[in-house]
């Protein structure tokens, strides 16, 4: 086989065999000069490490480009180079024809040519179609979907299923790029109540060409035995790009006090009973809060530095509409009751039936008093309306670094614990052991509830309203004020809440797939 390349901007005739991947790397180095003792690693465009079993079935590829990753002495590094090999043309194809990618979003702008847009999405339509039509099970996946206007965790398994292992059949073990970016064109075209409205191309969820995630990329590697993943990518650290852990600009900057300034105000706070006073100076030591927060060595301190958050309520609340604005801070408890609660009830009652969640399903329907009646309620209605949207997002094993997996009743521990209004509170904080922020409920009972409280580092920081609709709201907004991670059994929740409630950081927050999922389903109203 005999392929032009391209390496550092010089580019030679190869002469390879087909199945020998150390004939390639061997004929790689002679015509380019690579010295023998300069190790070096080959991936696709996707990331993914190529190997010497996965390299036959890839050199049947027509249009592949491979990247040469140099690795000299630790410290030091290289830029990538491109070599590009193409068996029918023997052309140059470069890195950069990904931009001609035809399901590239790049591709879907006003001045795109309509008739060829909806030529591009009928023939990824059709495939999808066909394939359904004539695999074992697929016909239900269309019945399905005819039937209720969307597809059930189950169905969608199968689907993915069916289409992978097709995938596989007509291209080989490691389809290429572009024919996954067509399968999930494919799929939202199909089933328009599917699409990610806040996806950049609407079927990330299904595959995300960007991070070769996605449930048909996941599904692919499952299948993929000889195929290693690739690095870091599905790292949930990735993360930094949005959500609480982000050192954002801030949004209120107004008769800011800076360090000496802020000292003393401390100083006044701490000597004061005043609540206007402490609400006031809190306000404009917002900034300098801040700092500290995102301070790896001065974060540990905050509440010690400030303990007003401690004994005033509403100082939460405060700093994070400071760093939102009040549009923001609201969406929550506006929107919650109104849009959300409904659909996590009906999609609650899609899910196999248990014992906790048929208790959780009645009392996220009653009203206060009907739940007062019922013999043994699950928590009030909106705190049980949230355990139900736990189970539609339990903890999902992302990339490499697989997550724990908890039971839900295990996990709804870490998102709110009863606590009975006559036992002392300070033995229940003495006893627990540090972890994430979460809700304390005090009362005579689970129906009954006096004080909500957070829990930070093992202190109680009073809620404001007696709510518990309020208590998750101020639950949420506590990571942003101190820049907490997420608990990772609950990483799914609050992603979904930042997303898609209060849509902070769209676009920039990695997401897991069951949350553009769930999404998907919300907002298309199905």
């Amino acid at each position: 086989m005999i392929v032009k390349a391209q390496f550092r901007n010089r580019k030679k005739f190869i002469k390879i065999s087909e199945t020998c991947f150390d004939l390639f790397l061997a004929e790689v180095k002679e015509k380019f000069s690579i010295p023998d003792d300069l190790a070096v690693t080959v991936t696709d465009e996707t990331g993914t490490e190529v190997d010497k079993d996965v390299f036959p079935d890839l050199m049947s590829t027509s249009g592949l480009v491979l990247v040469i990753n140099e690795l000299t002495d630790i410290g030091s590094s290289t830029p990538q180079s491109s070599v590009s090999l193409d068996r029918d043309t023997l052309s140059l194809t470069s890195k950069s024809s990904e931009e001609s990618d035809w399901f590239s979003p790049k591709r879907f702008r006003k001045d795109d040519d309509d008739d060829d847009v909806a030529s591009q999405q009928a023939q990824a339509r059709d495939l999808i179609k066909q394939i359904l039509q004539t695999r074992p099970g697929g016909g239900n996946v269309l019945k399905e979907y005819e039937d209720t206007g969307t597809i059930s965790d189950d169905t969608r398994k199968v689907m993915v299923n069916i289409l992978v292992a097709h995938m596989m059949e007509t291209e080989g073990r490691v389809p290429h790029r572009l024919n996954k970016q067509k399968y999930g064109l494919g799929i939202i075209t199909l089933f328009p109540s599917l699409r990610d409205p806040q996806g950049r191309t609407g079927y990330e969820y299904f595959y995300d060409g960007q991070k070769n995630t996605g449930f048909l990329s996941w599904r692919l590697k499952t299948v993929q035995r000889g195929t290693r993943p690739s690095g870091n990518k599905d790292d949930p650290k990735t993360e930094e790009n949005g959500g609480p852990l982000l050192d954002r600009q801030l949004c209120y900057q107004e008769h800011q006090l800076d360090n000496d300034q802020s000292v003393e105000a401390i100083s006044l706070m701490n000597h004061t009973s005043e609540r206007e006073v402490i609400m006031q100076k809190m306000k404009a030591t917002f900034e300098y809060r801040q700092r500290l927060v995102h301070d790896p060595e001065g974060s540990t301190t905050i509440l010690s530095v400030f303990p007003r958050f401690l004994d005033t309520k509403g100082l939460i609340l405060q700093d994070f509409t400071l760093l939102f604005g009040s549009e923001t801070a609201s969406r929550l408890l506006e929107r919650w009751p109104t849009v959300f609660k409904a659909k996590v009830i009906r999609l609650g009652e899609t899910l196999t039936s248990t014992p906790l969640l048929k208790r959780l399903l009645s009392s996220a329907k009653q009203s206060k008093e009907s739940s007062e009646a019922q013999d043994s309620p699950e928590w009030d209605s909106d705190v049980s309306s949230f355990l139900l949207l736990l189970h539609l997002l339990s903890p999902q094993a992302l990339g490499r670094k697989k997550i724990q997996r908890i039971s839900i009743s295990q996990a709804i521990d870490h998102l709110v614990v009863f606590h009975k209004a006559c036992r002392g509170i300070q033995e229940h904080l003495e006893l627990e052991e540090n972890r994430q922020p979460y809700i304390l409920a005090s009362g005579s009972s689970k129906e009954a509830i006096s004080h909500y409280f957070i829990v930070v580092d093992k202190k109680l920081i009073p809620c404001q309203e007696s709510s518990s609709l309020a208590a998750i709201d101020e639950l949420f907004k506590v990571h942003f004020v101190f820049s907490l991670s997420y608990d990772p059994p609950l990483k799914n929740l609050y992603t979904f809440l930042q997303t898609t409630v209060y849509k902070i950081d769209v676009g920039t927050t990695s997401e897991s797939p069951r949350v553009k999922e769930l999404r998907a389903k919300f907002l298309n109203d199905v």
